[in-house]
């Protein structure tokens, strides 16, 4: 099979858009598929044995636009694609699709990143009904929507949209796991962390006003705690500032072993953001074995079941996450039962196996691709 996956985000930059494309194509590597990727950023003219195409692009909301151009219709028709996967599609993304759409071409386009409610938060709410309506339009050409999540089916069909499913996104079972736990390094961090034993929790994600990770102070009361702080963004500066005296470490933005060792290292995992479309770092934190509290709002109301495999707090609760987290630092058989319930609920979510998923709905588009054809030879 041959697969353009024409991508808003990819290495060398680093967020959820992106980390799921590098999966991807790790699977279709494994499984001797044939890839290209369009991008506005590409790490070089190969990434795991993959050609890749970095194309013009311009900052919004912190991320790079890809800009269309008629470098990606040349590419697209030179590669002649078995089928094109957009994901998160904008205005490169919709570009794409359209040429799918033209050329008789299944698309399959991924919904993963909320640009209207970007657009909301940071200061364009009245623009919102109008890039609700540019995100139907940059979807409406594809065979198959994949949204992460029921609710987000629910607003693309609200939308107008057809034939959207739900996929979500997989994790890395091994590098995410218990046992690290009980490693030197582990241990050795805890120590630097927490030297006179103090309980550690957790975050990490980028630091953008939309993760709310302002909200942190609200924890600070509780006794015998110290905070880490893990990735960057263009909030750091404010939160360091605000956070100033208080017991939290800013560590940066980590990666690979380093970054399951930090994971490894909380004895509780907290995301205060209200408008995750998924919540991947969730499922990481769950996957390394740590209790996790998270709003009843977005990506997280599909990952957790409240006191079972995490908590559910209500946001719009004033200081709502500080005694539920008070009453877990203080009971260590609360925290592993948690903790055991967490990982249970991602048995069954590896990479390998969500991406089997993915590739089926490949085929489920080129089939409908080909029924399409077949009806309109018919009607002529």
């Amino acid at each position: 099979m041959r697969v353009a996956i024409v991508t808003e985000s990819f290495p060398p930059v680093f967020n959820g858009v992106a980390n799921s494309v590098v999966r991807v194509l790790e699977t279709l590597k494994e499984q001797g598929h044939e890839a290209i990727v369009i991008a506005p950023t590409t790490p070089g003219k190969y990434f795991n044995g993959f050609r890749t195409y970095r194309v013009p692009s311009l900052p919004l909301f912190q991320f790079q636009l890809g800009l269309p151009n008629p470098l990606v219709s040349m590419i697209l028709d030179d590669f002649e694609p078995d089928v094109v996967h957009a994901a998160s599609p904008v205005l490169l993304g919709a570009q794409a699709v359209a040429w799918a759409w033209k050329n008789d071409v299944p698309a399959v386009a991924i919904f993963q990143t909320d640009i209207a409610a970007y657009a909301e938060r940071y200061g364009f709410k009245l623009l919102r009904p109008l890039v609700d309506r540019a995100m139907a339009n940059f979807h409406a050409g594809a065979t198959i929507n994949l949204a992460p999540t029921a609710e987000v089916k629910e607003y693309l069909e609200d939308l107008g949209l057809e034939n959207v499913e739900v996929w979500g996104r997989g994790v890395d079972l091994e590098l995410f796991h218990p046992d690290r736990k009980n490693s030197e390094v582990v241990t050795q961090m805890r120590k630097q962390f927490a030297p006179n034993g103090q309980k550690i929790v957790g975050f990490v994600g980028r630091l953008a006003a939309e993760k709310q990770v302002d909200r942190f102070s609200e924890l600070f009361d509780i006794p015998n705690t110290t905070f880490v702080i893990v990735g960057d963004g263009p909030e750091r500066l404010t939160l360091e500032q605000k956070f100033a005296g208080a017991d939290v470490h800013f560590v940066g933005k980590r990666s690979g072993e380093d970054l399951a060792n930090h994971y490894a290292s909380f004895d509780a995992f907290v995301h205060f953001g209200t408008e995750e479309t998924f919540g991947q770092t969730i499922q990481e934190a769950q996957a390394a074995g740590v209790p996790v509290l998270a709003p009843s709002a977005g990506g997280p109301k599909f990952l957790i079941e409240s006191g079972v495999s995490g908590y559910l707090i209500d946001p719009d609760l004033t200081n709502g996450f500080t005694p539920v987290l008070a009453q877990l630092l203080a009971d260590e058989a609360l925290q592993a039962q948690i903790a055991e319930g967490g990982r249970r609920s991602v048995q069954d979510k590896s990479w390998s196996a969500n991406n089997a998923k993915l590739l089926k709905f490949y085929a489920s588009a080129m089939e409908m691709n080909k029924q399409n054809l077949l009806s309109e030879l018919l009607v002529a």
